[in-house]
């Protein structure tokens, strides 16, 4: 391949630095419209193009990656994860598949960090207090919240975002516990003042405040389903800035019916974009629309991941951000 003949096929808009360059660098196409490509459109990109920029709202199943013409050898995501990518499939054909890890890290636990606040502290109720003409003045009674220093915060999922939430939950001195598929090393569990949980069932049953940092693989699918939901304390709070598809919707929405958790904060959902109504104008449920990598300079960023694995792909050499099928 050499750079100026390179397909660049881009599916959604991305910050108008990287679209520059990219469009510098190779023959790019860019969606204009910026709107969510039909899975037949994104079939005709695949076979059209050199190399694909999907996010992770745009599915490439199977079904998808069956139209791919012999020229598609690379898909960079313009995103973390790749649950939308059927990346078996993809090795199957011989297509690179990459990512932008690590940029978001910083910024979705700021997120997660706000949810934290937000809902036990009734903020959201506080701003439509006032918008609404309520606040009639202070008093020892009105919209009391829950304090968090002191309280134990159980994260699933310790990889770059989860210890990053860990650090900023310690400064607010709460306790840090943790589910992981195997225990983080022993520096950093003393770093973070981290106990390791084996059992997560055990962890939810102890927890004041649970925080979603995993990823979403066929093993996370509902991994906070009804029977684990039932199993957290009626005090505690949940906050999701991963995966909507990690929490069974319908049971947090019967657990919060039911009083078995005291409120929830969500930046994910599982079937994006569409909300359960059932989780809607609740007022200890805090629902944000996805926003938890939406800073200008994380999204520039992630677009120089992009720029740097494909420009290191058509040198002939591998991306740094190579998804292997076996590492997740």
């Amino acid at each position: 391949m050499s750079s100026p003949k390179i397909k660049i096929i881009v599916t959604r808009r991305l910050p108008s630095v990287v679209e520059l360059r990219l469009k510098e660098l190779f023959d790019t196409t860019l969606n204009e419209s910026d709107h969510p490509m039909s899975q037949g459109e994104l079939a005709d990109a695949v076979a059209e193009a050199d190399v694909l920029v999907p996010t992770v709202t745009d599915k490439l199943d199977g079904r998808v990656l069956a139209h791919a013409g012999d020229k598609l050898r690379l898909i960079a995501q313009f995103g973390a994860g790749v649950d939308n990518i059927d990346l078996q499939t993809a090795t199957q054909r011989g297509i690179t598949v990459t990512n932008t890890p690590g940029v978001l890290t910083e910024d979705t636990a700021d997120m997660t960090m706000a949810l934290l606040l937000s809902v036990p502290r009734r903020m959201i109720e506080g701003v439509k207090a006032i918008e609404n003409n309520e606040f009639k003045g202070w008093t020892p009674t009105w919209m009391m919240g829950r304090r968090i220093s002191g309280k134990r915060l159980g994260i699933i999922g310790m990889g770059r975002i989860g210890q990053a939430v860990a650090r900023r939950a310690r400064a607010f001195g709460m306790q840090i516990h943790y589910h992981n598929r195997k225990p983080v090393s022993s520096m950093i569990e003393e770093n973070l003042g981290a106990t390791y949980w084996d059992s997560l069932d055990q962890m939810l049953s102890r927890m004041d405040f649970v925080s979603v940092n995993c990823p979403h693989t066929p093993a996370t699918y509902h991994l906070l389903s009804a029977r684990r939901l039932e199993l957290m304390q009626k005090h505690a709070f949940i906050v999701n800035t991963s995966r909507g598809e990690v929490i069974d919707e319908a049971a947090l929405a019967r657990a919060l019916d039911d009083g078995l958790i005291a409120g929830a904060g969500l930046d994910v959902f599982e079937h994006e974009p569409s909300i359960n109504p059932k989780l809607m104008n609740r007022p200890n449920v805090v629902l944000l629309p996805h926003m938890g990598s939406a800073t200008e300079e994380g999204r520039i960023e992630m677009g120089e991941k992009v720029l740097i694995n494909i420009k290191t792909f058509v040198d002939g050499h591998k991306p740094p951000d190579r998804i292997i099928p076996s590492m997740l």
